[in-house]
C-alpha cells in the first residue's frame, strides 16, 4: 500500500493503550460545469475540505466524458446541462462502459419528472445548485459509502409517491428525453440552431421536437414555455425571463 496515502499516527484508547489509527484514503473529484465562477468555487470547496482533491475541471460534456474515462475519477461533479453532452447523454455512456465513477449531478431544476429521471439514469446523487455546500459534501459521503443522496431540499414523500402514481400528473410529464432537452434549452433562450449544435441534430429536428412538446402543452410560443417554467419553478437564466413579452422566432 502506498505509504504516501496513509497517516501512521496513534491515539489512545484507556489504560494508556496505543493503537493505530485509521489509515486515511484521498478521493479524487472531477468537475465539469460551463460556469467558471462556480466549477472555481467548488474546487476551493474541496480544496478546504479532507479527504477531496480535485483532480481536474472541465467546462463541457464531451471532455467530461473523456476525463471520466482517462483518469477514473472517484468522483465526478457534473452540471445537468452541460454544453456539447448532457449530464443523462454522459450516464448513459458510462452504464454501457461499466464505470465505476460516483456521479453527483448539480441541477436547477427541481420537478419530479427531472429528478426521478435522472435518479433511473443511474446518478448516485442528485443536489440543487441552490443547496448549501454541507449538502454536497454529504452527498460525497453517501457516494463514497455506496449510498443514493437526494437533495434534502426535496419533498421526498411527494417525489417517490409521484412515480408509483399510475397516470401522469401533468401534459410535463409526459415529455420525451430529447423533447425534455429541447424544452431546457429553449426556456433558457438558445435558438434551434444552437440547440442542434450541442445535441447533436439537425436543426429542423430540433423544430419538430419544438412543435411536438409546445403540442402535448398546448403552449404556442417559446415566451408561454418561459412562464410554465416560472409557474413550476423550474430553473431558468435572469436573461430568459426578461424575454417572456418578445415574440418567438
Amino acid at each position: 500500500m502506498d505509504a504516501c496515502s496513509i497517516e501512521v499516527l496513534t491515539r489512545p484508547l484507556r489504560d494508556n493503550i496505543m493503537v493505530p489509527a485509521r489509515a486515511s484514503k484521498t478521493y479524487s473529484i472531477l468537475l465539469a460545469h460551463d460556469v467558471t465562477l462556480l466549477r472555481e468555487g467548488l474546487a476551493a470547496l474541496c480544496h478546504t475540505r479532507t479527504p477531496y482533491r480535485v483532480v481536474n475541471q472541465c467546462s463541457d460534456g464531451v471532455t467530461a466524458l473523456r476525463l471520466i474515462a482517462s483518469q477514473k475519477p472517484d468522483i465526478a461533479v457534473l452540471d445537468i446541462d452541460l454544453p456539447g453532452l448532457f449530464a443523462l447523454d454522459i450516464m448513459l455512456k458510462l452504464r454501457k462502459a461499466n464505470a465505476s465513477t460516483g456521479i453527483v449531478l448539480l441541477s436547477g431544476r427541481k420537478d419530479c419528472k427531472t429528478v426521478l429521471k435522472t435518479l433511473r439514469s443511474g446518478v448516485n446523487a442528485f443536489v440543487l445548485d441552490s443547496d448549501p455546500s454541507e449538502y454536497l459534501l454529504e452527498a460525497f459521503r453517501c457516494v463514497i459509502d455506496g449510498g443514493v443522496y437526494i437533495s434534502l431540499s426535496l419533498d421526498i414523500d411527494k417525489l417517490f409517491s409521484s412515480a408509483w402514481r399510475s397516470a401522469p400528473e401533468h401534459a410535463f410529464d409526459t415529455l420525451s428525453a430529447r423533447e425534455l432537452q429541447v424544452f431546457s434549452l429553449l426556456v433558457e433562450g438558445t435558438r434551434a440552431k444552437e440547440i442542434g449544435a450541442r445535441l447533436g441534430l439537425n436543426p429542423k429536428t430540433i423544430d419538430t421536437y419544438r412543435v411536438n412538446l409546445m403540442r402535448k402543452l398546448d403552449i404556442s410560443s417559446v415566451a408561454g414555455l418561459v412562464k410554465f417554467a416560472m409557474q413550476r419553478d423550474l430553473a431558468i437564466p435572469a436573461a430568459a425571463i426578461a424575454e417572456t413579452s418578445a415574440p418567438d422566432n
